[in-house]
């Protein structure tokens, strides 16, 4: 598999993530770099992010999510690659979940 090759990318972020503009960081980020897919806030105080496009550009998106925005602080970011499934044609902030 070359370092460009199409993939998903499931990532769960712990930490002080939620109030600190961490969605919306995550958004620019992966809109910039052409990526698609989604995030969130999850009920239990994470951000998640389901992303896709070329492996390369999303390992780029989850070096900026190890530091995230000026105010937050992450713990730990547990993380999945999967297959893509193309089911995105945009990225988006979704509700919280």
């Amino acid at each position: 598999m070359s370092d460009d090759s199409p993939s998903r990318l499931h990532a769960v972020i712990d930490g002080h993530v939620q109030g600190v503009g961490f969605r919306a960081f995550a958004y620019g980020r992966a809109e910039s770099m052409g990526l698609t897919g989604w995030v969130r806030n999850t009920y239990d105080g994470q951000v998640e992010v389901l992303a896709e496009g070329p492996r390369n550009i999303l390992e780029m998106l989850l070096e900026y999510l190890r530091r995230g925005p000026r105010s937050a602080f992450v713990t730990e970011i547990r993380q999945e690659w999967e297959p893509p499934t193309s089911e995105f044609s945009t990225f988006e902030i979704r509700p919280t979940a």
